[in-house]
């Protein structure tokens, strides 16, 4: 699975790769297998304890169901987005862009985890079968993935990189600190692109932005136009730091 590449808008460069399905299913498995044991040790425990059967039905919800429940979500959301199977298969679940999720993104993804699955016989599968990041219905919905954490890393870059972007800079189009993080990172993906079709990719990538942030172009060279709304997008960007 190819590596990729993602520059912040505060200039931290992250590499990562999409853990494959196979990694994903075994840190599953695995997490089945201790949600079995735990489910067994709990009953076995409950049985000789010989508890009131109200406090019995109590005692299995708050120490067995729920907990069971919503394994994925709390190991997840305590665990910097690692289940147990995870963490001994060294992947974790990280947003697209490479931060980490919110409460909100754990939560939706796991109460997608049923469509994923068992509701629609697997239909998740093929969904991760399907897209470059290998992202299930939940990760789609939640913008998150589940990526290799050793291919994981974190490089500050430096600000010389980008000494062209000095006091005398004067942007030419304004419009593009409005631009979001993942649209600067297909304005870099696709200029970096060596594809055969890349001059294609790149005159229908400028007419959307040039749509999006209703400008026109100072002259015809639609590669120059990507350019210099990247050059302005890291212009302002570097104005908050």
């Amino acid at each position: 699975m190819a590596e990729s590449t993602i520059i912040t808008g505060q200039f931290v460069r992250i590499s990562q790769t999409p853990a494959s399905i196979g990694e994903r299913l075994m840190a599953l498995i695995i997490d089945y297998f201790l949600i079995g044991l735990y489910i067994l040790s709990t009953a076995t425990l409950l049985s000789k304890l010989s508890l009131p059967s109200g406090f019995s039905l109590f005692f299995f919800l708050c120490v067995v169901y729920l907990p069971v429940l919503g394994y994925s979500f709390l190991c997840e959301m305590f665990n910097h987005g690692q289940s147990f199977g995870k963490k001994l298969i060294n992947i974790r679940v990280v947003k697209v862009d490479g931060s980490t999720p919110s409460i909100g993104s754990y939560l939706l993804r796991w109460l997608l985890f049923s469509i994923d699955g068992p509701i629609t016989s697997g239909l998740g599968l093929l969904v991760v079968l399907l897209n470059k990041n290998n992202q299930r219905l939940g990760d789609l919905a939640a913008g998150t993935m589940v990526i290799k954490e050793k291919n994981y890393r974190k490089i500050h870059v430096s600000l010389d990189e980008f000494d062209y972007l000095t006091q005398n800079y004067h942007p030419v189009y304004p419009q593009s600190a409005d631009l979001s993080l993942e649209q600067v990172n297909v304005i870099t993906r696709t200029l970096e692109s060596g594809e055969k079709d890349r001059a294609r990719r790149i005159t229908a990538l400028a007419k959307k932005v040039q749509k999006l942030l209703s400008v026109t172009p100072r002259d015809d060279n639609q590669e120059k136009f990507l350019q210099t709304v990247l050059r302005d997008y890291q212009y302002y960007a570097l104005e908050e730091i």
